[in-house]
C-alpha cells in the first residue's frame, strides 16, 4: 500500500483548501469561506502525525521498465480524495494530484530532522508571475515571435524551494598595496610622484541569514539572482502554507552547502574590510585570511515562481523571488531579425558618410 499523504479540505464542504497570497489564509474555492492557518493547523495536526509516523514504500515497478538507479529516487504515495497512487521523486514535498487536482502535502517529507524551522510564504499569486512574465518579454526587438507565443507561459508553477541560511561571524586579516598620486609642475615638466603603501585592515563582521538553495535541482545562478527576501516575513514552519503550490525537500545538507556560504561571506568580508581603506588611488589585495566561527544554519522554504521550457533544443529557466518579484531568465535571439535590423541601420547611415565625405 502506497504511502498517505494528506489533502487540506474545508471543514465546511470538504471542497480543496489553496493558500491565498492575498488574504494570508486557506480558502476554499467552493464555498468561498477563509481559514487562519493556525486554525487549519490544529484541525489537521493528528493526520500529520499519523501520516509521519507510516513509513515511505518504494514505488512498485512493473515489467522491468525501471532501471535500479531510477526506482531508488522513486516514491509512490496515494491521495486520499480520490485513491489514486501518485509516483513522484524522493524530493518530493507538496505537489496535487492529476487526476482529481487537489494539492497535496506529504506530511512524512517534514518529519524530524527535515522540518524546515520556518518558511516565507508566497506574497504574489499566479497572475502576478504571469503578467511579470509577459512584461519581461515585451520590448525584446530580438526574441522570436514564436518562442513568445508558443512558450505555455501559463504553465508557470509555484515552488517552495528549500534553503539553508546561515548564521556565523567572520574575521578577516587583508593585506593590501595602495598608491597615492601627486602631479605638479616643475618649470616647463609635469612631474608625477606615487607613493606606495602597505595597508592592512583587520576586523570582525557579522552574519545573518546567508541563503544558499539546498536543492540540487535548482541552479544556483537563477536563486542567487533573485534574492534578497525580506526575511521579516519569515514564519514559523506550517505544511498549511503549502496547499496549491509545490514543495521540494532538501537533497543537500547544510554541511554540503557550506562552502557556498563560505565563500559568498569571505568576498564580502573582503569587500567591508577594503571599503574602510579610503584616500588611495588604487588598492589591491596581495594576501589575507577570513575565517569563518560559531556558523549555524536553519532550514527554510522560499517562495519562487518558475517556468521551464525548451525551444529549438534548447532548455530556458525563468525564476521568480515569489515574495518581491524580482525576475531572471534567459532569453533566445532571432539572429535573422538582428541582422535586417543591424543592415536596416548601418547601410542608410554608410551611404549618408559617403555623401558627406564627397
Amino acid at each position: 500500500m502506497a504511502t498517505n499523504i494528506t489533502n487540506y479540505q474545508c471543514p465546511a464542504c470538504t471542497g480543496p483548501l489553496h493558500f491565498g497570497t492575498a488574504s494570508g489564509k486557506l480558502e476554499c474555492e467552493y464555498c468561498g469561506l477563509s481559514f487562519d492557518v493556525k486554525v487549519i493547523e490544529q484541525l489537521y495536526a493528528d493526520k500529520e502525525q499519523a501520516a509521519a509516523a507510516q513509513p515511505e514504500q518504494e514505488a512498485s515497478m512493473g515489467g522491468g521498465e525501471w532501471s535500479e538507479e531510477e526506482a531508488a529516487h522513486l516514491r509512490a504515495y496515494s491521495c486520499p480524495s480520490c485513491g489514486a497512487e501518485l509516483i513522484c521523486d524522493d524530493t518530493t514535498a507538496a505537489t496535487s494530484c492529476p487526476y482529481c487536482g487537489n494539492p497535496s502535502v506529504i506530511a512524512a517529507q517534514f518529519s524530524g530532522h527535515l522540518r524546515p524551522d520556518c518558511v516565507i510564504p508566497f506574497r504574489l499569486d499566479k497572475s502576478a508571475a504571469v503578467s511579470a512574465l509577459e512584461r519581461y518579454y515585451k520590448g525584446k526587438r530580438f526574441l522570436p515571435k514564436s518562442f513568445a507565443s508558443g512558450n505555455h507561459i501559463q504553465e508557470i508553477k509555484g515552488v517552495y524551494v528549500p534553503f539553508w541560511l546561515f548564521d556565523g561571524k567572520s574575521d578577516g586579516n587583508l593585506n593590501f598595496r595602495g598608491t597615492r598620486v601627486q602631479v605638479f609642475r616643475r618649470g616647463n615638466e609635469e612631474v608625477t610622484v606615487t607613493d606606495h603603501f602597505r595597508v592592512v585592515r583587520e576586523g570582525t563582521v557579522d552574519f545573518q541569514k546567508v541563503p544558499v538553495d539546498g536543492s540540487s535541482k535548482m541552479p544556483d545562478a537563477h536563486m542567487d539572482a533573485i534574492e534578497p527576501f525580506d526575511y521579516g516575513e519569515l514564519k514559523e514552519f506550517s505544511t498549511a502554507y503549502l496547499p496549491g503550490f509545490l514543495a521540494d525537500k532538501y537533497d543537500q545538507d547544510s554541511a554540503e552547502c557550506k562552502d557556498r556560504a563560505y565563500s559568498r561571506i569571505k568576498a564580502s568580508t573582503e569587500d567591508a574590510l577594503s571599503a574602510t581603506a579610503r584616500g588611495y588611488a588604487t588598492l589591491r589585495q596581495e594576501s589575507g585570511t577570513v575565517r569563518l566561527q560559531n556558523c549555524n544554519a536553519k532550514y527554510a522554504l522560499l517562495p519562487v515562481w518558475m517556468l521551464a521550457t525548451r525551444w529549438e533544443g534548447k532548455d530556458f529557466l525563468f525564476a521568480m523571488n515569489g515574495q518581491t518579484g524580482k525576475l531572471v531568465g534567459d532569453l533566445p535571439m532571432d539572429w535573422a531579425k538582428f541582422w535586417l535590423w543591424f543592415f536596416g541601420i548601418s547601410l542608410p547611415l554608410m551611404g549618408l558618410l559617403g555623401l558627406i565625405l564627397l
